[in-house]
């Protein structure tokens, strides 16, 4: 049954995450290099509306800005793009890519409950 009162999407990785390529990402950019399956990054941002996130040194583009306060001359600026979450593991403790799964506990002292997430691996809570 479709969600009818919360449309929010949830995704399996959130910004600050360390997570795996689970496919290889080629840069359009000859300056760029290709990152192979296997490398692990640190999630810099999220777009949950489009499932993509951007990682940091991975997709890296060339970007042509015009002169700014920030930036007086312009020109051409390396950055990273976002790739779609599908492309994306998080890492647990030993450094293995897993799968995610969501529980809920009870905090003793208030008893009020809350969703964590936790790797499928290990079992270990990835939310702090």
């Amino acid at each position: 049954m479709p969600r009818t009162s919360n449309k929010q999407r949830k995704l399996h990785i959130k910004k600050g995450d360390m997570v795996m390529l689970n496919k290889t990402i080629t840069s359009a950019s000859s300056a760029g290099e290709d990152r192979e399956k296997g490398y692990v990054g640190k999630v810099l941002r999220v777009f949950p509306e489009r499932e993509r996130a951007i990682v940091e040194g991975v997709n890296m583009r060339i970007y042509h800005e015009k002169p700014s306060q920030q930036n007086q001359s312009g020109g051409r600026v390396e950055r990273e793009a976002p790739v779609h979450v599908s492309n994306l593991n998080p890492v647990d403790e030993n450094g293995d890519p897993t799968r995610v799964g969501r529980k809920r506990i009870e905090d003793p002292e208030t008893g009020k409950g809350r969703w964590v997430r936790y790797a499928k691996t290990t079992g270990q809570e990835l939310d702090d």
